[in-house]
């Protein structure tokens, strides 16, 4: 099934807005539609965009848990388009970053998102 790019352009117009449930429901749709009849992938990188708009609307909602591993999971994809998948990826670490500074995951998403960026799979350790 090929997808109308406005419909995963309202995805994200609704993400910036701040209307998460309707954000979450384009994402899911995203998601569903992105995937084969036998569970793969057929678009990566707009289901791991997806993914990261789940990601964005739990942590609105208080499900860092939730926001957490959709932000992982997104980020662990096949990436084709990394400038396009970091600027959905931030927006989730700003998110993370703002209501939950002292969790110690929000710290471990944006160290996560910060090596991406570096361009290394692992960061440098001091020793």
């Amino acid at each position: 099934m090929l997808l109308d790019p406005f419909y995963f352009y309202e995805m994200d117009a609704y993400r910036l807005l701040g209307y998460d449930e309707r954000a979450a429901a384009h994402a899911r749709s995203m998601i569903r539609i992105s995937t084969g009849p036998d569970g793969t992938e057929i678009s990566p990188m707009r289901a791991a965009e997806a993914r990261l708009t789940l990601g964005v609307a739990a942590a609105r909602m208080g499900e860092i848990e939730e926001a957490i591993g959709m932000g992982i999971k997104a980020l662990e994809a096949d990436r084709k388009s990394l400038p396009s998948l970091l600027l959905v990826a931030d927006e989730l670490d700003n998110e993370l970053r703002s209501r939950y500074p002292r969790e110690a995951a929000s710290r471990d998403f944006h160290e996560q998102v910060m090596t991406i960026k570096r361009g290394t799979a692992r960061p440098e350790l001091p020793f």
